[in-house]
C-alpha cells in the first residue's frame, strides 16, 4: 500500500480525478479511438514487457478513466540510460564477448535495445572501482603535468567505447561526475572518509574537469556531454567523498570551476550542480541558481532518490527557476545481495519515474548497468541491486523486474518527447503520458496495488478504451509512427 504521505504528494495532485467516460465521450468529435499497442509486466502472471491485446473501444461507461490531453505539454525529455562504472565494466568482462554485448544491446541498441542514450561514469575512483585511484596522482602537482586516463584504460574505456558505438555516436550522451579530488588535494589527505577539498586547491582541481574532458576529446575521441561539480556533496561517506555546503559548491562554481571550463571553450558542456537526494535540492538551487553569478554557467541540477520522496520539491525549484534543468542522475537499491532481484525493486523505479517526471525532472540515469551475484564489486562492500546480475561463477545473466520497470519508459519515451497533460484512474493507479517527437503519444499506466483495476484511458476529443491491469503490474500504452 502506499504510504499516507506518498498518497497526499502524488495522488492527490494528479492521480485522483475519477471522470465518467461519458464525459470523454460528450468532447469526441466523432474521432474513433486511437490504435493503442500495449505492453505488460506483472508480478501475478510472469509476463516480462510482453506484448497483450489491444484495449477495445468502450461498449459502456467505465468509472476511471484517465484522460490525456496533447495540446498542454511540459518539459521536453533528455533521455534515459545507466552508469558506466569501473564495477559494471570488470562484471562484463568477465563474460564471453559475444554475452557481454548482447547486454550491452539490450541497453542501447536503438532497434534492439531498451531506448539507453544516456551514460554517467567516474572522474577517479568511486565505490563502485576495484580500488582507490586518482588521474592526478601525484602529490603537489598542482599544474597537472602528471594528469592521465590511463586508469581508466584496462575497464572503464573499452566500456565506455563499446557502448557508444552499439548506441550510435549521435545518440549517445555521456556525463562525467567525481567522488572526490585526488588525496593530495583535500583536507584530510584521504579520498575517502568525507574531508573537503582545500581552498588553495581550488584551482587545481577545477583544472581537473578541464583536463579530463580535452583528454577524452582528444586521446579517445569521446565528447562529455555533461559535468556534475560533485557526486553527494552533502554527504560523508566511507568511500570516495568530498563535503560542501551549498554556498561553497556555488563559490567553487562562480570564481573557479565555470570560469576554467568557460575559458577552455568547453563552455557547451552542460554543468549540473547539487548532484544528490530530493531533500536538500531546494537548498542547493537557492545558493546557486539564485546567485546570477553562479547560475550562469549552470544548465541545472542533479537528482538523487535515497532521502525522500518529496517528488514536488523539484516542481518547487522549477518554479523559482524555470530556465534550468532538473536531471535524475543516480538511483538504486540497496543492501545486496538480500534485496537482488525483488519485484519491489522494479516497482521503486516506476513510483519515481512518474513521481520525478511529473515534477519536471527531464531524465533518467540509473546506477550500474550490470553488477555481480553479490551487488559488487565494491571496494568498501557497499552491494547493490542492478537491474542486470551476472554470476561471475557461472557466467548466468540475469534480468531483473528493474530492467523491465524502466524500460516500461525507456523504450517507448524518445528524447525530444514531452511530457503531457494527463490526469485521472482508479485510486492507488499512477500514470503518466508523453507526446514523442514523431507526434505519437506513450502512457504508462502502474499498479503497485494487490488487486487489478479496470480504467477508460481516452485522449481529449476522442472515443476512450476500456483498459484492465493486473494487480503489482505495469504497462505502457503507445501508438506506431503509422498511427
Amino acid at each position: 500500500m502506499l504510504s499516507p504521505r506518498y498518497s497526499r504528494n502524488i495522488l492527490g495532485t494528479f492521480l485522483l480525478c475519477n471522470l465518467p467516460l461519458t464525459m470523454i465521450s460528450a468532447q469526441a468529435s466523432e474521432k474513433p479511438p486511437r490504435g493503442w499497442s500495449v505492453v505488460e509486466t506483472a508480478k501475478e502472471n510472469g509476463r516480462k514487457l510482453s506484448a497483450v491485446p489491444a484495449p477495445a473501444k468502450a461498449a459502456e461507461p467505465v468509472q476511471s478513466t484517465i484522460v490525456c490531453d496533447p495540446s498542454k505539454s511540459f518539459q521536453e525529455i533528455v533521455g534515459f540510460g545507466g552508469a558506466l562504472t569501473e564495477s559494471s565494466a570488470w562484471v562484463l568482462a568477465q563474460l564471453p564477448p559475444e554475452n557481454r554485448m548482447a547486454i550491452l544491446r539490450r541497453y542501447y541498441d536503438p532497434k534492439e535495445g531498451i531506448g539507453y542514450t544516456l551514460a554517467r561514469t567516474h572522474i577517479n575512483s568511486c565505490d563502485f572501482s576495484l580500488s582507490l585511484w586518482s588521474l592526478t596522482p601525484t602529490p603537489g602537482d598542482y599544474d597537472l603535468h602528471d594528469f592521465t586516463l590511463e586508469p581508466m584504460r584496462r575497464w572503464i574505456m573499452p566500456l565506455i567505447h563499446d557502448t557508444r558505438k552499439v548506441a550510435g555516436a549521435d545518440r549517445f550522451k555521456l556525463m562525467a561526475s567525481p567522488w572526490s579530488p585526488p588525496a593530495w588535494m583535500k583536507n584530510n589527505n584521504r579520498m575517502d572518509d568525507g574531508g573537503s577539498l582545500r581552498w588553495e586547491y581550488r584551482p587545481a582541481w577545477a583544472g581537473v574537469y578541464v583536463k579530463f574532458v580535452q583528454a577524452m576529446a582528444k586521446e579517445e575521441g569521446i565528447p562529455i556531454w555533461a559535468l556534475s561539480v560533485q557526486n553527494e556533496p552533502g554527504a560523508h561517506q566511507r568511500w570516495e567523498s568530498c563535503t560542501y555546503t551549498p554556498e561553497h559548491e556555488a563559490e567553487f562554481i562562480r570564481d573557479f570551476l565555470g570560469p576554467a571550463l568557460h575559458g577552455a571553450g568547453l563552455a557547451d558542456v552542460k554543468l549540473l550542480g547539487h548532484d544528490h537526494n530530493r531533500d536538500s535540492i531546494e537548498k542547493f538551487a537557492a545558493a546557486e541558481l539564485g546567485d546570477p553569478a553562479t547560475a550562469k554557467y549552470l544548465w541545472g541540477l542533479g537528482l538523487h532518490w535515497y532521502m525522500s520522496e518529496d517528488y514536488a520539491a523539484s516542481s518547487r525549484v522549477h518554479d523559482k527557476f524555470p530556465d534550468k534543468h532538473i536531471l535524475f542522475t543516480e538511483g538504486c537499491v540497496e543492501g545486496a545481495p538480500q534485496c537482488i532481484g525483488k519485484w519491489e525493486n522494479g516497482e521503486r523505479y516506476a513510483r519515481n519515474i512518474i513521481g520525478d517526471f511529473s515534477n519536471w525532472v527531464c531524465g533518467f540515469i540509473d546506477w550500474n548497468i550490470v553488477l555481480d551475484q553479490r551487488g559488487g564489486p565494491n571496494h568498501v562492500g557497499n552491494f547493490c541491486d542492478a537491474p542486470v546480475i551476472v554470476d561471475t561463477t557461472t557466467k548466468e545473466v540475469t534480468y531483473g523486474p528493474s530492467f523491465y520497470y524502466l524500460a516500461h519508459f525507456s523504450k517507448f519515451v524518445q528524447s525530444g518527447a514531452r511530457r503531457i497533460h494527463s490526469e485521472g484512474g482508479p485510486q492507488g493507479i499512477q500514470s503518466i503520458a508523453f507526446r514523442n517527437p514523431d507526434g505519437t503519444l506513450a502512457v504508462v499506466v502502474f499498479n503497485p496495488t494487490e488487486q487489478p483495476a479496470e480504467f477508460a484511458l481516452g485522449v481529449a476529443g476522442e472515443e476512450g478504451v476500456t483498459c484492465r491491469i493486473p494487480a503489482r503490474g505495469i504497462q505502457t500504452y503507445f501508438e506506431s509512427p503509422q498511427s
